[in-house]
């Protein structure tokens, strides 16, 4: 029986599972999926979990039930490429055939000295949990930072804002206007909803120090109670660790088949792998529909084909709240209600689709 492992319960192999079980996984294969915890988590809502607007149990999303899949629950502390075994903490090492990375990323603090250690993460479920707490008991008027303005601090900021309005959030954001890749309109439109709603937005930011209690942007100081850091992310510990060639971002290089150039039997999915999009839960599905094509035409021993087709992206939706959102979908920009409605309805599909 050859064993499939797949590391991580993330979007990307979530959506492996999905492929394969109940019908296409061939009889002599089995899966062993590998997590921490025990169910697929929603990190595109963790921000909503840390300002306290939705609960624990909304999102999570249990992994399927399958009598070829087997669910070992335990911290990957390291790959052994060479005797093919997965290491766990505490537990018996995990041997594969193929093998699927998807550990998924960290916080990246930029070198910024302070950052690692006074700032709150809303990376994993855990610290999410932790973030909430924090913000939570903050008494009325406590000054809150958020350190960086990409779709986590943005929606960090606007669901944080609408439920504790006696906050004092200030928003860091590095560029000259809000998401300054997208079209200016997006950006007017964000920048509006937090004028409106009292988010002072900090543009051209650069933070060079955290403290206990303060943040240092250029040369000025910022009075904090507490901080969280959204302003970027690098692959997880292990993959980092690996003897593998990587990009600038710590990012795993791979073969047009999502491969090791040096071992087709490892894969890397999501935001350990070096792709020509931004890290994205939609991007991980894309690719992983692409691996479980060549794990297939592999395992029947089939020819693969001379090119993989192009992932190409929906576009993204955002929220400002419960009521208002944004998006660029089809080169268009969208504001308002209807992008809110299209963001609720993707992740209410996903979760029936995938619970």
């Amino acid at each position: 029986m050859k064993q499939l492992v797949l590391l991580g319960g993330g979007y990307g192999n979530m959506r492996v599972l999905l492929r394969l079980l109940p019908n296409h996984l061939p009889e002599d294969v089995s899966i062993t999926l590998v997590d921490k915890v025990p169910y697929h988590c929603l990190k595109t809502e963790y921000y909503a979990l840390a300002a306290g607007t939705i609960s624990d149990h909304e999102v999570r999303v249990a992994f399927p039930e399958h009598s070829r899949l087997n669910v070992v629950y335990g911290e990957v502390t390291g790959i052994d490429r060479d005797n093919k075994q997965v290491l766990i903490k505490d537990k018996d090492a995990v041997s594969y055939d193929d093998l699927v990375i998807g550990l998924g990323c960290e916080d990246k603090y930029h070198n910024v000295p302070g950052a690692d250690e006074y700032t709150h993460s809303i990376q994993s479920i855990e610290k999410s949990r932790q973030t909430y707490q924090t913000l939570s008991n903050m008494p009325a008027g406590s000054k809150i930072g958020i350190v960086g303005a990409g779709l986590s601090g943005i929606e960090l900021a606007s669901e944080l804002r609408e439920s504790r309005p006696d906050l004092d959030i200030k928003l860091f954001d590095r560029g000259p206007r809000i998401l300054k890749d997208f079209p200016e309109r997006l950006s007017r439109y964000i920048h509006k909803w937090f004028v409106d709603h009292g988010v002072e937005v900090i543009n051209n930011a650069n933070i060079t120090k955290v403290e206990p209690h303060t943040i240092h942007n250029h040369e000025d100081t910022y009075p904090m109670d507490a901080v969280v850091w959204t302003a970027g992310i690098q692959p997880s510990q292990v993959v980092r660790n690996m003897e593998v060639e990587a990009d600038s971002s710590g990012r795993v290089i791979l073969t047009p088949y999502h491969n090791l150039p040096e071992d087709e039997h490892v894969y890397v999915v999501g935001d350990c792998a070096s792709l020509p999009h931004a890290p994205s839960a939609q991007l991980a599905e894309e690719q992983a529909e692409q691996i479980v094509q060549v794990l297939q035409k592999r395992w029947k021993n089939e020819p693969l084909p001379e090119t993989m087709p192009e992932m190409k992206l929906k576009g993204i939706l955002g929220s400002l709240g419960k009521k208002q959102g944004f998006g660029f979908v089809a080169d268009r920009a969208i504001t308002g209600r209807v992008a809110r409605f299209l963001k609720s309805g993707v992740l209410w599909m996903y979760k029936y689709h995938n619970g």
